[in-house]
């Protein structure tokens, strides 16, 4: 089945599913559609176990959001079919590139749509072309409906059988939706890579490819990389002096304090907020030391040491919001809201695990980015089939 195929279909299938219909479960056998299609027409490209686990769970998103038809369950959706589509299209880009890949498609396909050439199978006109239209078109509508007045003025049953009924079809919300159909259609099946993602892709490799390059190179024209070494590692053994204090002081606050149960919440969203914005700095100061030479600088030692130190006492912060966080849902309930609380700490322990692996396995910082893709697209995927307004 050739692409502008597959996208008519679609948008036949996309607008009998939605015509004066509502989303929910026509949105998940809409996402089973295109699963089953991608699987059937492209199966030669399966190659490893991601493509039919990432089959799985996009079938399992779309029950879910049939079920529930909730936020997480709408993106688990969402995210699984369009992994599974990159995947499978263009399995060499890392899948961190769907995020602008999806951004930039959102905007270009409304322009793209009107090049025919990328999508249209080109098609030959003949000579005798314009001779078999008005042979076998043109001129037996004009008879027909000439001789059609003809006997309408001389049959009143002749002409209600043309005229005495009328079709129930609000016509512009059936346009709508199969203009939003082949919208959506065309941006799945014949998206657009620039390329200037496949000119990134190699950045976003796990193994560093110029190491012999890169061992040498400092941070800072102005300072040599003596210098950047033993400032980074004073940097981060003050950083880490410090973070032994706000860590003394944030738990006896939390645990030796009495608080009233009407600033329990305040207090709670303060400090929570802290430990967010203190592990984000926390994995950019890793990232920042350890984007290059650094991994692989054998004088490093003290550099290396204070920064796991400091990825341990991070750790010890996060724990410490966490068990804050549950004298919090022990006071007032389990929301939506402190769920995310306890998934983004996880998701924090988790990113602050593969810090450590990146220094001690020498990896790159896209090393990072690429893991925490696939551990907050697997969070989704456990939102999205629990119902947690039980």
């Amino acid at each position: 089945m050739k692409k502008h195929q597959i996208i008519l279909a679609c948008t036949v299938l996309f607008a009998v599913l939605f015509y004066n219909q509502s989303p929910g479960v026509n949105l998940s056998i809409f996402g089973v559609l295109l699963t089953l299609l991608v699987s059937y027409f492209f199966q030669e490209k399966f190659v490893d176990r991601s493509h039919l686990v990432l089959v799985v769970t996009s079938i399992l998103s779309c029950f879910a959001f049939a079920w529930y038809g909730d936020a997480a369950s709408f993106f688990a959706l969402a995210m699984s079919i369009l992994f599974l589509q990159l995947k499978t299209q263009d399995g060499e880009l890392k899948i961190i590139q769907i995020f602008p890949i999806v951004f930039l498609n959102a905007f270009t396909s409304v322009g793209r749509i009107f090049i025919f050439s990328q999508w249209l199978p080109e098609r030959k006109i003949h000579n005798d072309f314009a001779k078999k239209l008005v042979a076998f078109v043109v001129i037996p509508v004009i008879f027909l409906g000439l001789f059609f007045i003809v006997y309408s003025f001389g049959s009143n049953h002749f002409s209600s059988l043309f005229t005495d009924y009328t079709l129930d079809i609000n016509i512009f919300q059936l346009i709508l939706i199969t203009i939003l159909g082949f919208y959506i259609s065309f941006s799945f099946w014949n998206y657009w890579i620039p390329d200037a993602c496949y000119e990134f892709n190699p950045k976003l490799d796990n193994e560093f490819s110029n190491i012999s390059e890169i061992k040498n190179q400092s941070t800072f024209s102005f300072l040599d990389l003596d210098f950047e070494r033993k400032s980074g590692a004073i940097t981060l053994f003050l950083l880490n002096i410090m973070l032994l204090v706000f860590i003394g002081t944030y738990n006896y606050e939390q645990f030796f304090e009495i608080v009233e149960k009407t600033n329990l919440s305040a207090d709670t969203h303060e400090r929570v907020n802290a430990v967010i914005f203190s592990i984000l700095m926390a994995v950019g100061v890793i990232l920042f030391y350890f984007k290059g030479g650094f991994n692989f600088d054998e004088k490093a030692t003290s550099l290396k040491r204070f920064a796991k130190i400091w990825i341990a006492l991070n750790i010890i912060l996060i724990i410490s919001a966490m068990v804050k966080n549950t004298e919090y849902v022990s006071f007032f309930g389990l929301t939506y809201k402190r769920l995310g609380v306890y998934a983004f700490l996880i998701l924090a322990i988790i990113g602050l695990v593969y810090s450590f692996l990146k220094i001690t396995r020498q990896k790159t910082n896209a090393y990072l980015v690429n893991q925490m893709v696939w551990y907050f697209y697997g969070t989704v995927l456990v939102c999205s089939y629990v119902n947690w307004e039980v």
